[in-house]
């Protein structure tokens, strides 16, 4: 340990007068909230994901922006953008370095991801793989809108995760993006060894400009502190042993000087290489689970993800910005099968008990438009109105696909919803008031159907039940001094539970789905308030937050092992501190994060409506410390970075102290030069090479030991990225 800790205040030394990557700040360590480091403060960002051209400090809500300097770095250090918005956000869950990001949570619920405004989520059976459905080369900024909201519609009680393309080319002829790299674990075995090649090209000509690129990644497989395998989850799916290949394109024309129409396409797939088997680990003794040569049966885990949208967009129409998109996305979802037969899955009409291997996939398709307006009021131009309307339809299955088994029935999903927003500035906009409501109307058809013999072939009448609510929000902002806010905001989101996991569930005669009232929606309220300072060389922010719901999800693993949903009240509430400094050395900057959350639950049955029990580690996330030291100038830049994740003990009527966790520390550093002719760059994940036990895996599955997964140890990464 002695040894590590003076790696460490070596690493920091050599890192600290040499560089940062990011001249923007980030979000959660950096503190920087959406205005540029090195740029006059009053400069502003938009952000796409709040649905307004208004500049985030009209916003009562708390808004982070990745940049793509801040973005790429995240990248070179663990690959993957739900990596980066986690290392960078200390109210984001630890990931579980794996394909599935079932229990990864931001303030204690589930966030939406999107991609262009574009949700990756399937409403009705949440695969858990919607962070894994474009490569990060491909883009731009992420920008996170945190607390419940109804800005993206369904979805989102926990913020949104919106990953932005690149954009249109703005010089004219060719231009374009190369790169090379390498990764490799800190002994270079060689089944650890991975490679990522990666291109961009662009043209402009005039009114017209395209891009085309792809990406492809090996990953070889992990190893852990001590040298070991990481094991590998088949079921759920794994980003290590597997390969990934992403192509993107943009197509796009100015039809007036200020009217644009653009069209993109991306397809990504990522596939188990399936050369390892998992080896149980010993919970009692601290052994992880890991892994050996061997090949698991059927198909390796996969994910398939292609999207096509078609946007139409004006700033200046009438005034007025005008913004609308269709879009056209498809996913397939492939989890794998393990060598020891899943419980779930027997059927002795098949094969005799205990001997039947199955496994699933999930298939979704979605169609969806939207379209908005934003301008202000004519002889009251301090009052901004927003009017629009969303449209989505998804169609969902979930499928045995060895045996051509239907786990979940085709059930299709179809919201509609019109919205409006005001926001009023007064006093020179020292005073901001805003409010606005979302109507969403929610349609679920299912059919009859049949559960699995596990579930005794329920026979189940299907239905089509609606939903139909009102979601309001609202907020005050004062701005007494350029740079100084205060805000107080209350908003609803609105989501639906994992209606597939209800239904395959569903084991008692005579159920009607228009009846089941587990499928009532989620409804969460975000109260929050909020100070921020951006002065000079400070950033800083503080932000206190409580959302409840009275039927939240949960989710709870049954005897097998298979995690079912159950709908309970939850209250959660949380407080975010972030503090950037740049300091006297010019290019160098400081940072600190620090997020603490609580959630509890009632856990009575039948419920009375009181919580009393803590959410375990599949529902909320630990306390964090977050601590960063950054240089950027001339050519050099460079960064180091811990996450410190604070131990807790769950708390109430139900817990099992098998799950209480002890916390663990992880540090990263990277360091980059630019030659002229590209930036070479070197990378290292846990830079001191901890051993520890992931978070998911310590507060979960207790008795499980084929779940209980160390972190990656120290991972070195070297790349060589140009652009021309």
């Amino acid at each position: 340990m002695n040894r590590n800790w003076r790696l460490l205040a070596l690493t920091t030394v050599a890192l600290y007068p040499a560089a940062a990557w990011a001249q923007q700040g980030q979000p959660g360590v950096d503190a920087t909230r959406s205005t540029e480091q090195n740029s006059d403060p009053s400069k502003d960002i938009v952000v796409s994901a709040s649905r307004s051209v208004l500049p985030p400090n009209a916003l009562p809500m708390t808004i982070d922006i990745i940049d793509k300097q801040a973005l790429d770095q995240q990248l070179a250090i663990s690959g993957s953008v739900v990596d980066a918005v986690s290392a960078l956000t200390p109210s984001f869950s630890p990931t579980r370095q794996k394909l599935s990001g079932a229990g990864e949570t931001l303030r204690g619920r589930s966030p939406l991801y999107a991609i262009n405004g574009i949700p990756q989520t399937t409403p009705l059976r949440d695969g858990s793989r919607d962070g894994y459905t474009i490569d990060g080369f491909f883009i731009d900024r992420v920008e996170l809108i945190y607390g419940s909201n109804a800005l993206q519609g369904v979805g989102g009680t926990g913020g949104i995760v919106n990953q932005v393309t690149v954009g249109a080319p703005r010089r004219e002829g060719f231009s374009g993006r190369a790169l090379v790299q390498g990764t490799a674990d800190t002994d270079f075995h060689g089944e650890g060894l991975g490679g990522k090649v990666a291109g961009l090209l662009q043209y402009k000509a005039g009114r017209f400009d395209i891009s085309a690129g792809a990406a492809y990644d090996k990953r070889g497989v992990f190893y852990d502190g001590e040298g070991r395998r990481v094991g590998l989850n088949l079921t759920q799916g794994e980003t290590q042993d597997s390969r990934t290949t992403s192509l993107f394109a943009r197509a796009g024309y100015a039809v007036t000087d200020t009217m644009r129409l653009d069209l993109i396409a991306s397809r990504f797939e990522l596939k188990g290489d399936g050369n390892y088997v998992a080896v149980a680990g010993n919970r009692l003794t601290g052994l992880p689970t890991s892994a050996t040569r061997g090949n698991p049966p059927g198909h390796s885990a996969a994910s398939r993800t292609e999207s096509v949208a078609l946007s139409l967009t004006d700033p200046n129409l009438g005034s007025g910005n005008f913004v609308s998109q269709i879009f056209w996305n498809r996913t397939r979802d492939t989890f794998g099968a393990e060598l020891n037969p899943i419980a779930t899955f027997q059927d002795p009409l098949i094969a005799p008990v205990g001997t039947l291997i199955d496994q699933s996939q999930n298939r979704s398709r979605k169609i969806g438009g939207k379209i908005s307006y934003e301008r202000a009021i004519p002889g009251f131009e301090a009052l901004t109105a927003i009017v629009g309307f969303d449209a989505l339809w998804d169609k969902t299955e979930q499928r045995l696909i060895l045996t051509n088994r239907v786990w979940v029935p085709p059930a299709e999903f179809r919201s509609l919803a019109p919205f409006g927003q005001l926001n009023l500035a007064l006093f020179d906009k020292v005073l901001r008031l805003s409010g606005g409501v979302r109507w969403e109307n929610v349609r679920i058809r299912i059919p009859d159907y049949t559960t699995l013999a596990t579930a005794n072939r329920t026979s189940v009448k299907g239905g089509t039940p609606t939903f139909q609510d009102a979601l309001f929000n609202g907020g005050v902002i004062v701005e007494p001094i350029h740079g100084v806010r205060a805000y107080a905001s209350f908003a609803e989101g609105f989501t639906v539970p994992d209606v597939g996991r209800i239904t395959r569930s569903v084991e008692e005669p005579g159920v009607e789905i228009d009846k089941f009232l587990d499928i009532a929606p989620i409804v969460s309220n975000n109260r929050e308030i909020g100070v921020e300072v951006k002065r000079g060389p400070l950033d800083a922010s503080t932000a206190y937050f409580w959302s409840s719901s009275n039927k939240g999800q949960l989710l709870i693993a049954n005897a097998g092992g298979i995690f079912n949903v159950q709908r309970l009240r939850t209250e959660i509430q949380g407080l975010e501190i972030n503090l950037g400094m740049r300091m006297p050395l010019p290019g160098t900057r400081v940072s600190i994060g620090y997020a603490h959350l609580s959630g509890r639950y009632d856990s009575n049955r039948p419920p009375d409506g009181i919580v009393d029990t803590d959410l375990d580690g599949t529902n909320i996330s630990p306390d964090r410390l977050n601590l960063a030291a950054s240089y950027d100038r001339g050519r050099w830049s460079a960064r180091v970075q811990s996450q410190f994740y604070l131990s807790r003990t769950f708390k109430g009527r139900i817990r099992d102290p098998r799950n209480d966790f002890g916390g663990y520390t992880v540090v990263d550093g990277t360091i980059a030069y630019n030659t002229g002719a590209g930036t070479i760059y070197l990378a290292a994940q846990n830079l001191l090479d901890h051993f520890y036990i992931d978070y998911s895996s310590d507060t979960r599955l207790p008795n499980d030991n084929f779940s209980y997964f160390a972190g990656r140890g120290r991972t070195l990464t070297l790349g060589w990225d140009v652009r021309f």
